[in-house]
């Protein structure tokens, strides 16, 4: 898509009756399909990560291990020691209060990633497209990824918004790759888009983040040298201090693998295909850059990364986010779009089985399923990421086809 005018959200009716009822649907499905105090799955009734952050925290100002001990829950601490610096501004928020404060942190910050794609899609920011994008944001909600993430005060809608920053800003600018650096300093996951920055050619985006990660590395040294040694060259290399393989939870091709195989997986062929799926992912990271969409590259590119990980948690994919609202762009001209965009909802939704009164499960990789069902529902994520790519090939090659047309022709205004 150009960008080389901004447009408008479209002025239909339509846009707003489907947003309207899909956030009204998504509030309804997150309150009512599980009670929202119930322990370990209710929406209000979490905090679990936060918590280990604001512990973190307090062990670097304390002279405590991070790794060493069992944290909040009885879990390991596995995020980098640079992490536990930016965790520290927690602990000025009372430990009664922190899960509700950044409950409301993470809705302000998923707000801003829906804002910040409608500007990488061209459009202008005005009173009706902050409304919509409000409608957008709270239909999300009910994605497995912000449900999870807001239920457990992760991170991963703020590291995703560090990236979209970037990414959102012109190529060249001066401070673009600052918050890809950033994000890799927290948890090493969004160094893929270093990469990513390299195979587009954009050396200046590149360089600057990686002179950010290696500078929030140097920093964490500096403060804490016995933690960054010990997560260096030991909690670095034992991806069994996050779960086991087959943990179903586990949304990556090595999780893929564990679970038809049942953890018995060789090494070699997760090697082989987390490569083959690196590099299909930057061949049409590239393609789709080159042609103008910007948001969908970043967004495949963000899902590639969740897809070669080692471990990647169900609410790690809060790039179902961007690729939602691409989907809904479309449908502002093209109404069978909105079909697409129920879909997305439908495969990522944060559907849930009350196993016990006292227990129930979150994400469709966890409903009990027929056997025959269960190699697709046990790897929905990674499912629908093998779907985003052939739709991403598509649209580079119908943008291929076009751009002879597109070049002499202006831009097909939205409303």
């Amino acid at each position: 898509m150009s960008n080389s005018r901004s447009m408008e959200v479209s002025r239909s009716g339509t846009t707003l009756f489907v947003l309207g009822l899909g956030a009204v649907l998504a509030l309804a499905l997150v309150f009512t399909t599980v009670d929202p105090w119930l322990e370990k799955a209710g929406i209000l009734a979490g905090g679990l990560d936060v918590h280990i952050y604001r512990e973190g925290a307090w062990r670097l100002l304390h002279g405590h291990s991070l790794y060493r001990d069992e944290t909040v829950g009885g879990l390991l601490y596995t995020y980098t020691p640079f992490s536990a610096i930016v965790f520290i501004p927690g602990l000025a928020v009372p430990a009664a209060w922190i899960t509700n404060a950044f409950l409301l942190v993470n809705l302000g910050v998923l707000y801003a990633c829906v804002l910040l794609c409608w500007r990488m899609l061209g459009y202008r920011m005005s009173t009706r497209s902050a409304g919509i994008g409000a409608l957008l944001a709270i239909t999300c909600v009910f994605l497995e990824p912000v449900r999870t993430t807001l239920f457990y005060g992760q991170i991963n809608l703020v590291l995703m918004l560090l990236v979209l920053w970037d990414f959102a800003r012109p190529e060249g600018g001066r401070l673009r790759g600052l918050g890809v650096g950033v994000a890799a300093g927290i948890k090493l996951v969004p160094a893929f888009f270093i990469v990513q920055y390299l195979v587009l050619r954009q050396w200046r985006s590149a360089a600057t983040a990686s002179v950010t990660l290696a500078a929030t590395i140097a920093l964490a040294w500096l403060v804490s040298p016995g933690d960054s040694r010990e997560y260096w060259f030991s909690t670095f290399f034992r991806s069994e201090r996050i779960a086991p393989d087959v943990e179903p939870a586990n949304q990556s091709v090595r999780g893929v693998l564990a679970h038809l195989t049942g953890g018995s997986e060789p090494v070699w062929l997760w090697l082989i295909l987390a490569g083959v799926s690196a590099g299909v992912g930057l061949t049409l990271v590239v393609v789709l850059d080159r042609c103008g969409e910007r948001l969908l590259a970043v967004t495949l590119g963000g899902m590639t990364a969740c897809a070669v990980s080692p471990f990647s948690w169900g609410h790690h994919w809060v790039w179902f986010v961007p690729l939602l609202v691409h989907l809904v762009h479309r449908a502002q001209t093209r109404p069978p779009w909105w079909f697409a965009a129920a879909l997305l909802f439908v495969a990522t939704g944060a559907w849930t089985y009350q196993w016990t009164p006292d227990f129930a499960s979150v994400g469709v990789f966890v409903l009990p399923k027929p056997w025959h069902t269960e190699p697709i529902l046990e790897n929905a994520h990674v499912v629908v990421y093998v779907f985003a790519l052939l739709y991403g090939l598509s649209v580079a090659r119908r943008a291929e086809v076009e751009r002879p047309r597109s070049s002499v022709a202006d831009p097909i205004p939205v409303g």
